[in-house]
């Protein structure tokens, strides 16, 4: 495995100024300076079609009562803050769609994207209440594009609801099932979130270790 000095720049801010966090049999991971993102450099991405083989042997359904307690630490603390009859958008649902039930069980409507299973870009030009990206942002290839597309579809006072495991410090990270996961390459903790709701003007919250909660300011 080759070390030292990687060109590759943070998906996040872009930003080149990062250093080495950790390295194993597989990965090497790149720490940002400037956001804080722990991220795996480009040349370590599986191709589109290694990652759909392994999202296909998920095996999550919206009726599984397991899934849906999993699904209900974002979906709790966020139908707290909404009013009824909202739209939504479920972004990055995967094959099995269970957080959607959830809200539209709520009276909630709810729209689907995910670029592999549900690829509907008309969604990029609607705008809406909420937004939800449950186990999706670890797996992003462009943050910043993406974050940015979300909060402009997002209306103001609307809520972005993410739910994703955060870096504690590296003794943790190098134990971390997590990282196992080859279709998980951004890894996020408080400054990041801290310096995303900075770059979109956004109150930022948790609801638990693993729920961030921001709400687009008016």
């Amino acid at each position: 495995m080759r070390t030292g000095i990687d060109e590759s720049p943070c998906p996040l801010c872009k930003r080149e100024d990062s250093d080495l966090f950790f390295e194993d049999k597989k990965r090497s991971y790149r720490h940002c300076r400037y956001c804080r993102l722990v991220f795996v450099p480009k040349r370590y991405r599986l191709s589109i079609e290694d990652e759909k083989a392994a999202y296909d042997l998920h095996e999550n359904t919206p009726e599984d009562p397991g899934y849906r307690r999993f699904l209900s630490r974002l979906s709790t603390p966020l139908l707290k803050k909404l009013d009824s009859n909202r739209k939504g958008l479920d972004f990055g649902c995967g094959p099995g769609p269970g957080l959607s039930v959830l809200l539209k069980e709520r009276g909630h409507e709810v729209d689907l994207y995910d670029p592999i299973y549900y690829n509907d870009p008309s969604v990029f030009n609607k705008t809406y209440d909420f937004i939800c990206a449950t186990e999706v942002v670890e797996h992003l290839h462009d943050p910043e594009r993406e974050f940015s597309t979300l909060f402009k579809m997002l209306k103001p006072g609307g809520w972005l609801g993410i739910m994703t495991k955060q870096v504690i410090d590296k003794q943790a990270f190098s134990k971390w099932h997590y990282i196992r996961d080859l279709t998980h390459i951004c890894f996020y903790s408080r400054p990041t979130f801290e310096y995303l709701a900075r770059c979109f003007n956004a109150e930022l919250s948790f609801a638990a270790d693993d729920v961030i909660l921001f709400k687009k300011k008016r």
